[in-house]
């Protein structure tokens, strides 16, 4: 396989004793470790023209090779599928994703997934871990509607997912409700892990169960219902769901952990990622954007005023 560069490095007196792979991330900061650990087993990393192991301790005057491949094309077929853009740059690609699509292909949605559609619009995509393909940092879920942030390579994948781990990203959601909500505004403080019974469900445990906070605020009050302002303190699957069920209130039209008897003729969950803000992995910059509420989610509403 070609090559797309090789970089050659002098070890210095400073660096001496350190582990090649730890060596490698600080002079190539745009690769993650897995990714240059993975390079230094398949032999793309050479000390001194011998191949060694990721742990290898370097050593003043050490010649070092590291060659990086063509990132391999991802298994998945790119498809021409229109899709919203709200920002785009070299890094990364800001999207309004509709109701009703899958965010990464799986066993029965191998087609038709916003994957699919961002295979076939980004041409400068220069690969996440030696493969070409979006970097899907946070999902959705298929019936949700709403933004969505997508790295084009390692460098902002990486920094996108630390701002997750580290709870600075804005995420917020509006979401119509079932029940009407006395409080004006509260915090949902519960662990969420996988259902113990029901395994396509998650559930509020206290056992194994994660750190999960959502605040939320009322926005207007219906007859039986209620539309409300969300904001994730945490990023945990399907938080919003499972924590507004367990207060009582379950996301409108929500198949998982709604009620049955609605009749409001929902295909999902009246759930809507409005508001997205992260810093630019390159820039620093703080950027934050806002998706307007999709049509079903306004005819909802004026339905509801009726």
């Amino acid at each position: 396989m070609d090559s797309v560069q090789d970089t050659n490095l002098i070890v210095s007196d400073s660096e001496t004793g350190k582990r090649l792979d730890i060596f490698l991330v600080s002079h190539l900061p745009e690769l993650s470790r897995s990714r240059i650990q993975k390079l230094i087993k398949e032999g793309e990393a050479l000390v001194n023209g011998t191949a060694v192991k990721p742990n290898y301790t370097i050593e003043m005057g050490d010649e070092i090779k590291i060659s990086l491949p063509e990132p391999k094309e991802l298994e998945v077929k790119a498809e021409e599928i229109p899709f919203e853009i709200i920002y785009e740059d070299h890094d990364l690609i800001v999207v309004n994703k509709p109701q009703g699509m899958v965010v990464h292909p799986a066993a029965g949605n191998w087609q038709g997934t916003l994957v699919n559609a961002l295979l076939y619009h980004c041409q400068d995509l220069s690969g996440i871990n030696g493969v070409l393909r979006p970097g899907i940092v946070h999902r959705i879920d298929k019936d949700t509607s709403g933004l969505l942030v997508v790295a084009k390579n390692d460098l902002t994948h990486m920094n996108l997912a630390e701002q997750i781990k580290a709870h600075t990203i804005t995420r917020v959601y509006h979401a119509i409700v079932c029940g009407v909500m006395a409080e004006p505004a509260g915090i949902i403080e519960a662990p969420i892990g996988r259902h113990p019974v029901q395994r396509k469900k998650m559930a509020v445990v206290l056992k194994n169960g994660r750190h999960a906070v959502t605040r939320y605020h009322v926005l207007e009050r219906f007859q039986g219902f209620t539309w409300v302002e969300v904001r994730l303190e945490t990023g945990r699957t399907h938080q919003i769901r499972v924590h507004m069920s367990y207060l009582g209130y379950p996301v409108a039209g929500d198949p998982l952990y709604g009620q049955k008897k609605e009749n409001l003729g929902l295909k999902g969950q009246a759930l809507h990622a409005r508001v997205l803000g992260f810093h630019h992995p390159r820039t620093g910059e703080y950027m934050e954007f806002t998706a307007p509420l999709p049509k079903y989610f306004e005819e909802l509403l004026q339905k509801l005023r009726n």
